[in-house]
């Protein structure tokens, strides 16, 4: 399933949630721009290395993504579930909520990958966040989605609680049975970064104010 856009009305602009899908894009440019092994050290200088940690590559490793549907995947899920939230929040606190779900989410991995020296890059974690707080905020929302019937597909209205449960659950069960392997062998997602952006939306907009505007309206559940 891959989420297109909600069904929520919106006031603003997705400002934001604009400029950070064309802040990754850039960036994912760049690093196409770059002869591999340039890239790779990009990629290593800038992502977040557990064993090796800067504290800076939290944040610059949002920004990266390992190719075309790494980054595709990643802006699509951006787009369907930030613009409501952004317009709940507000273009500035929104802002911080997803830099502090991305670092979150970086650290969460950090811990369960201590030893580790593979680069993690993506926004994966920032994102998982927002899905999170969307599934506290706006839990009757339906999103439209593709879905793939064998080699068809076709686009529906599917229930975001829906959505979001299925996801969070694959990333708990991927991330438990990523315990028995090496750092290795599961090098290619980082599930805990994700399980640990994904709660830390959903504790954290709970602490956020909202716009006014929304107070009045039943219909947002929160």
């Amino acid at each position: 399933m891959f989420p297109l856009r909600d069904d929520r009305p919106t006031f603003t602009p997705p400002i934001v949630t604009t400029l950070l899908i064309v802040a990754c894009a850039f960036v994912f440019f760049h690093e196409l721009t770059l002869d591999e092994f340039s890239r790779n050290e990009f990629i290593a200088q800038y992502g977040t290395i557990p064993a090796r940690l800067h504290v800076s590559t939290l944040l610059t490793a949002l920004f990266l993504h390992g190719g075309w549907s790494h980054i595709l995947g990643n802006m699509l899920f951006l787009w369907a579930f930030g613009r409501s939230l952004e317009d709940a929040l507000g273009h500035t606190r929104f802002l911080v909520f997803y830099l502090a779900c991305g670092l979150a989410a970086g650290i969460t991995h950090v811990v369960f990958n201590y030893f580790s020296l593979i680069p993690t890059v993506g926004a994966s974690g920032a994102i998982a966040g927002v899905m999170g707080a969307y599934l506290i905020k706006f839990p009757r929302a339906r999103i439209h989605t593709i879905v793939f019937i064998f080699v068809f597909f076709t686009t529906t209205d599917v229930p975001a609680a829906f959505i979001l449960v299925y996801w969070f659950v694959t990333q708990l069960f991927s991330g438990y049975g990523s315990i028995a392997h090496t750092h290795v062998t599961d090098a290619g997602v980082a599930w805990f970064a994700h399980i640990g952006g994904f709660v830390t939306g959903m504790i954290l907009v709970q602490l956020m104010p909202v716009r006014a505007r929304y107070f009045p309206r039943g219909d947002y559940n929160w």
